[in-house]
């Protein structure tokens, strides 16, 4: 067995929806995905079901990148729930686009990495838009709006840092698998919500960004129980919560010098069946 390549990339939350805003924005998370590149089968087959990873591969070779085996093996472990707004198929395309670099010792810019993640995932079907903001916060830390419509070197309309990321802790609210699928055209129902959402980003309130584009998108959705419980969750003492992507999970921000209430959080909604992950913003 040899391992030819190997990459890392992170989850991340949604600050602004794509489809909704017009712009994407993300914040990654502390939690991430990594592959192992392999040229025969390991014992485990990577749980692929999109078969992004092969989508992932063929974009690399139509982009006229050379393919470092004849037969390739995948092996993954990752820490994002799959499947719930916290862009695990972003992370796990870059992931494997990181690899292949190794693997083929070609040099490739952040951009172009965006590219190709983008590209297999409108290929796997995985996303409305190609997902480049959070392919973006997958690769990089801080944050980007970017025009999902241009080439992502040319589509950063603003960018920056996430302020201070240890003063923060983050919980994610599980409420289990996604049975309310976005459809793009009832994102219009939440256009004055989703521009407010814009505005704050604009103003340097990321935090105000984050909870006001989940109420965009509970509207969008139709996702009452999900909004009641990001406010429940910011009257239990969160400074900031939201739904990511189109759900169902759910960020919150707390104060990482309030460790009360952070369990307070947790164990609310471990009564209320929810499981939770506790992370913080990725800085690199």
């Amino acid at each position: 067995m040899a391992v030819l390549g190997q990459g890392t990339a992170n989850g991340a939350c949604s600050l602004l929806h794509a489809l909704g805003a017009g712009y994407g924005s993300s914040l990654g998370l502390d939690i991430s995905t990594r592959v192992r590149l392999r040229d025969d089968e390991p014992n485990n087959v990577a749980d692929d079901p999109s078969n992004l990873l092969e989508h992932t591969v063929s974009v690399w070779e139509d982009a006229g990148l050379s393919r470092p085996a004849r037969y390739l093996f995948w092996q993954v472990r990752s820490d994002i729930p799959v499947g719930v707004g916290l862009k695990s198929s972003a992370a796990l395309s870059v992931a494997a686009i990181k690899a292949l670099i190794q693997a083929t010792e070609v040099e490739l810019e952040d951009a172009d990495i965006v590219d190709l993640a983008s590209r297999a995932q409108l290929a796997a079907g995985v996303s409305f838009t190609g997902s480049v903001d959070d392919s973006w916060a997958a690769l990089t830390p801080g944050w980007k709006v970017v025009d999902p419509n241009l080439p992502a070197a040319q589509g950063i309309l603003l960018e920056g840092e996430f302020p201070v990321p240890d003063d923060w802790t983050v919980i994610i609210a599980l409420r289990g698998e996604r049975e309310l699928l976005p459809v793009p055209e009832r994102f219009a129902m939440g256009t004055e919500q989703f521009q407010a959402a814009v505005n704050a980003v604009e103003q340097g309130d990321l935090l105000l960004a984050l909870t006001l584009n989940g109420r965009a998108v509970a509207t969008a959705l139709a996702d009452g129980p999900g909004r009641r419980l990001a406010n429940d969750m910011m009257v239990w003492g969160g400074r900031a919560a939201g739904i990511s992507g189109s759900g169902p999970a759910i960020i919150c921000f707390i104060p990482s010098n309030n460790p009360t209430t952070t369990r307070r959080i947790k164990t609310t909604l471990e009564q209320r069946g929810f499981e939770s992950i506790e992370t913080r913003v990725w800085s690199g």
